[in-house]
Parts: C-alpha cells; sequence; structure tokens
C-alpha cells in the first residue's frame, strides 16, 4: 500500500512553475496543487493501484502536497473520501480522454533546439489556419510536421492551430474543449507537439494556437465538482455556461485561465494565442480577463516576441487599444466584414448576414483603407449598431479572409469558396487578399485548391449529437439558400464519421492542381519581395473606385510605388480616368509586372495596356513604374 503524505506549504511547492496541476519535483516525486473549494479532503489516487499516493493539505481552498508518482503515471482526484475519481482540471495530458486518468508528464525532457528563435510580431506575417485532425490522412502533429517544409517553401509564416485541448469523442473542431491544459491525445502525445512547433521555428514558420476561453464543452466536464465558482448565471452565453471571471471566488478561475496562456507559450514555444469568439467573455472586473490573459502571455515569452489575435463578432476595436488608453492591448482582430463584401462580389449572393454588403468597389477600397466598413453605424440583420471607432487602427491589425473554418462550413455543403465562383474572379480575389494591406489568412488546401469541403463534425453521444445536428440545423436555416438545399438533400450529419473524413485534405492535389498553387506562391514571393507590399501595413495605402466593380489600390513606397488594380467586372477600355492615383511618379510611366490571368495560372493573357487603359474583366493587375516610354505624335488640344 502507498504510503499517504499530508504535506503543508513548503520549499518545494514554493518552487512550482505553475500554481495549479502536477509537476514532477525531482525523481519519481510530484507535487500536486488543485482548487476545490467544495472539497474537505483530496487524495491523489494511482490509476494503475488504485492506492492513495498522498493526501493533499487544504488551505483558502487550495489543495497541495506530494506523491511517489513519476513521469507517465497516471493519477486520479478523489474527494471527501468518495469512490468517483476525477481527472486534474489541469492534467497537462490525458491518455484515455477526459473521462480518463491524468498523466504526469515532464516537460524538461524534450531537448528544444529553437534558442535563437525570436518570436513574431504582426506586420508582415501570412497566417495559415490548420485543424490537426483533418490537414493530413493521419490526422496527428506527426504527419503535420512533415507538410510544414512545403508550406514555408509557399510562403506561410504564421501556422494558427485551430484548438488542441481535449474533448470528447474522436473527433471534433476542437471548440468544446474540456481540459485546457491538455493537448489532445487524438492527434498524439505532448512530445509530438513540441516537436511539431520546434521543427516549423526551423523552417522560419511561427506557431499560434486558437484557444477557447468562454465555454467548456458539454461533455467530460468535470469542474463542478471542484468548484461552481468556475461559471456564472450573470450572462448568457451562445454555448452554454458563462465563465465567471468577475463573480464570487472569480480569483482562482482568472488564475486558471491566465495561466493557461501563460502555459502554452513557456511549454510548447508557441508564438502566440488567437482568442475565440471574445464576445462571450463577460467581465466587469478593473482589470478585463482579456488585458490580464495577455499580459501574462507577454511576460512568459520573456525576450520572444508574440502576437495576440481575437475574434470578436461585436467588432469592438478597444481589444487592440494600448491598455493605457482603456484598450485590452491585443495584437490583431479577425476582419468579418471583408469576408462578406468578398464572398457577395464573388457569388452574388447577399443573404443572412452577407445582406449589409453589396461586393461594390467602394467596400474593398474602404476596407483598405479602415479594416472595419461597420464601426458602429446600423447594422440591419441584426438591427442594431455593429462595430466601434476603428479609423486610426492601422489595417495591418485586422486578419482578412477568404476562407476560414467557420465561413466554409456556413454553406450547405461546406464548399471552399472557389467552388462558388468563377476561377477568374477568384484569381483576381486571391490577388487582393494577399497582397492588400491586411494580415492575410489562408485555410488548409486553400493554396493548392483543394476539393476537400469543411463541414461541421463532433463526435458526441447519441442524445447530445441529435441535439447537435438539430443546432447546427436551425443555424444554417438563415441562409435561404441552404434551406432550399435541403428541401432536396439532407445536410451531412456532424456526429457521422464519414462528415469527418470526408474533410481531410489530399494532398496529392497540390500537384494535381498546379495552376492554384502557383497562383498563392507567387503572389505571397510578391508580398515578401516588393516593399510596397510587405511595408504595406506601415506605409500609406489609398484606394479609388474606377467602377462599379473595379478599383485601385496604390501602394506608396520609396522603393517604388504599386498599383493593385482589381476589375470584378466585364473588360474596361479607356483611355484615361480622371484619378490622381493612377498617375505614375515623376518621370515615370507603369507597366504590368504581374496579372492574374497569366496562363500559368489558368488564365487568357494580358493584353499591353498601353497607350490605353485595358483592364480585363475579373482580373488583377500589379503595375510597377518604369522609365518613360516614347509618346505618340499628337495634335495638342487645349483645355479651359
Amino acid at each position: 500500500m502507498p504510503i499517504q503524505q499530508t504535506v503543508s506549504r513548503d520549499a518545494t511547492a514554493a518552487a512550482r512553475r505553475l500554481p495549479i496541476g502536477a509537476e514532477l519535483v525531482g525523481g519519481d516525486r510530484t507535487h500536486f496543487r488543485v482548487w476545490a473549494p467544495l472539497a474537505s479532503r483530496v487524495d491523489v489516487i494511482n490509476a494503475e493501484t488504485g492506492g492513495v499516493a498522498a493526501t493533499l493539505a487544504g488551505r483558502d481552498g487550495y489543495f497541495e502536497g506530494t506523491g511517489d508518482l513519476g513521469a507517465g503515471a497516471r493519477y486520479w482526484f478523489a474527494l471527501n473520501g468518495g469512490d468517483q475519481r476525477y481527472p486534474d482540471p489541469a492534467s497537462r495530458f490525458q491518455p484515455e480522454g477526459p473521462h480518463g486518468p491524468s498523466a504526469i508528464v515532464d516537460p524538461s525532457a524534450f531537448e528544444w533546439s529553437d534558442a535563437l528563435w525570436p518570436g513574431i510580431s504582426l506586420p508582415g506575417q501570412v497566417i495559415y489556419e490548420l485543424h490537426v485532425g483533418t490537414f493530413t490522412p493521419e490526422g496527428t502533429w506527426a504527419a503535420a510536421e512533415e507538410e510544414l517544409p512545403e508550406l514555408a517553401h509557399a510562403g506561410i509564416t504564421v501556422i494558427e492551430m485551430m484548438p488542441i485541448a481535449d474533448f470528447h469523442g474522436q473527433f471534433g473542431w476542437g471548440y468544446d474543449g474540456v481540459d485546457l491544459f491538455a493537448p489532445t491525445r487524438l492527434y498524439g502525445g505532448p512530445d509530438d507537439l513540441r516537436r511539431f512547433v520546434d521543427r516549423a521555428h526551423a523552417l522560419g514558420i511561427a506557431v499560434i494556437l486558437d484557444v477557447v476561453y468562454n465555454h467548456f464543452g458539454p461533455a467530460g466536464n468535470y469542474l463542478r465538482a471542484f468548484s461552481k465558482s468556475y461559471f456564472s448565471d450573470r450572462y448568457d452565453n451562445e454555448w452554454g455556461d458563462a465563465i465567471n471571471f468577475d463573480g464570487a471566488d472569480a480569483g482562482p478561475v482568472r488564475e486558471f485561465f491566465v495561466t493557461n496562456a501563460a502555459y502554452w507559450i513557456e511549454e510548447y514555444h508557441v508564438d502566440g494565442l488567437r482568442l475565440d469568439a471574445t464576445q462571450q467573455i463577460f467581465d466587469r472586473s478593473p482589470q478585463h480577463i482579456l488585458t490580464a490573459v495577455g499580459l501574462r502571455a507577454r511576460e512568459a515569452a520573456g525576450r520572444r516576441s508574440i502576437v495576440l489575435v481575437a475574434e470578436n463578432e461585436r467588432q469592438d476595436a478597444r481589444l487592440v487599444h494600448p491598455i493605457a488608453d482603456g484598450g485590452y492591448g491585443l495584437d490583431a482582430l479577425w476582419n468579418d466584414d471583408f469576408h462578406h463584401s468578398a464572398m457577395v462580389a464573388l457569388t452574388g449572393r447577399a443573404e443572412a448576414y452577407y445582406s449589409d454588403t453589396t461586393g461594390h468597389a467602394q467596400e474593398f477600397v474602404s476596407a483598405a483603407r479602415h479594416g472595419y466598413l461597420f464601426q458602429g453605424q446600423h447594422y440591419a440583420w441584426q438591427q442594431m449598431p455593429r462595430g466601434t471607432p476603428s479609423l486610426g487602427i492601422p489595417v495591418r491589425r485586422f486578419v482578412t479572409f477568404l476562407q476560414n473554418h467557420d465561413q466554409v462550413a456556413n454553406s450547405a455543403r461546406g464548399e471552399r469558396g472557389d467552388r462558388l465562383t468563377s476561377p477568374a474572379k477568384w484569381r483576381a480575389m486571391t490577388a487582393l487578399l494577399l497582397l492588400g494591406p491586411g494580415t492575410p489568412l489562408l485555410f488548409q488546401g486553400q493554396e493548392f485548391g483543394a476539393s476537400a469541403p469543411f463541414l461541421y463534425f463532433a463526435d458526441f453521444d447519441p442524445e447530445l449529437a441529435a441535439a447537435v445536428k438539430t443546432g447546427r440545423a436551425e443555424f444554417l436555416a438563415q441562409f435561404p439558400s441552404v434551406v432550399d438545399y435541403e428541401l432536396r438533400a439532407p445536410l451531412a450529419d456532424p456526429g457521422d464519421r464519414r462528415t469527418f473524413e470526408r474533410c481531410k485534405l489530399d494532398r496529392r492535389e497540390r500537384h494535381a492542381h498546379p495552376a492554384q498553387y502557383a497562383l498563392h506562391r507567387d503572389l505571397l514571393r510578391l508580398r515578401r519581395e516588393h516593399a510596397a507590399f510587405s511595408n504595406a501595413g506601415d506605409r500609406r495605402v489609398d484606394g479609388a473606385v474606377l467602377a462599379d466593380s473595379a478599383f485601385v489600390l496604390r501602394f506608396f513606397d520609396a522603393e517604388g510605388d504599386r498599383l493593385l488594380i482589381v476589375n470584378l467586372g466585364p473588360d474596361i477600355l479607356r483611355s484615361s480616368f480622371a484619378e490622381p492615383l493612377l498617375a505614375p511618379p515623376s518621370g515615370r510611366d507603369w507597366d504590368v509586372i504581374w496579372s492574374s490571368e497569366h496562363p500559368e495560372y489558368g488564365g487568357c493573357g494580358t493584353r499591353v495596356m498601353w497607350p490605353d487603359w485595358w483592364l480585363p474583366g475579373e482580373s488583377a493587375l500589379v503595375l510597377g513604374p518604369v522609365p518613360p516610354r516614347p509618346r505618340p505624335a499628337i495634335v495638342s488640344r487645349r483645355t479651359a
């Protein structure tokens, strides 16, 4: 029978790196600390023998002590001497999933090779959103690691990993995590994740992690056994109970989440966080939890620079305002407005939450100059104001996209955007995305025109699965086109494993679709090698409407201005434009240096643009300054 130990807080406990969880303290000994104010006694149970490895001493709702368990050992918590066994709320790994015992992990055992990695800042980055389970047929970090050299070759600089906190079931998006410190066993072990990050850094790619701090998943969440104060009934949350960040006993709850942010950065060397659905994080404390999370995350990074990105449906620009000015001090915001305009322009469908955008040229000029389109004006779809003023925020702080996990899935068949429009329009819009002043985001497989859909999938027990299926159908009912589709064919069942399997990428398509891949590769090279584009977030960008569906963006740079002309409508042939942004630099002329109509991308070629302006239909052109050409001899005509 293992020896029971009751230990008060001592030098060993004081040396802990984290305030909660299980930490090795030497040899086969581990120190445990858990917040369990509902308990009068907490025992650590050896999952292999069933014996008590340690009885933890309690103080101020926390219980802690040391037991004879080493790396790899599995353990439970037992409360008040009862027979029920619970995983550690701060478990570093759940080998059998959220309903099984926790495992002790030694984070120091992995040998990192990224000591010189400086981290990242936002300017110049190209983000790639990735779901580990569908990114490769194997669905593991080890398999994803093999694809990293190709992503680096394509020009990707940041991977944004969809949530990896362990969750119930065998497949899911990850937004129903319940063990926030435990990388899910579905994709491999903790060191597989470390190896993935380490290899990414060696190739010059940063890794940021999507984290969910607005709710816990509906299955496998045992926190209420330890304290009911993790949750609040003061706010309405779209996905269940709101987290208690500002009520009674909120201090340890705040500590839990702030520690989690630091944990991923310290122990897994991730380069930042993407904070999911921050509009559902409610906090009236003097210091908002998002500010606290950001400060602790940067502290954990030490000399490394990290990036903190927020998704916020209400488009609250305060998230990126400096803390000293009453903001939250984050770095970037997802820009749904750009996506909505783009999809209306590409598909002609202005339904549901797309209905307040037209897809006309002015919207793209405004997005390039100001980021959000809705900054507090009335939003008819929601019958309320949308957004807050953000005119002074650098446009690079807005993450722009044509695809992401939500938006691809919010269609009848989970089809990618390039399947919903003409190839030429998609090429033109891709040029705007990848050369524009925002920080572009690609969704996995977008760079080679992946044919795999991305559908909503979640593996729950039958009763909950039925509710999820019904809820998903009700959400999609806001789209008349989806309702029409469902009258003729059933929507994919989120709980059917075949739905999940259909979403896996076929990496062979990278070679089967060379035109799409070449388009993205060349645009990212242009963005990287031309200072006017690479510095666009810091330098002035202006734009003008040339026609209802055509516009120009001018990127000003001392090394040479660039024009990006996008025409989503029919051909335009004009002998002149009364638009100053089209005037070449003094003593220079313009010439086409890149065209979306290049045959390598599947286009029909580009006519010489001289002396007239020839803007091919459904195309994008990049113009750069060249020495002046000889002017044709003409009779001068005076203006008056």
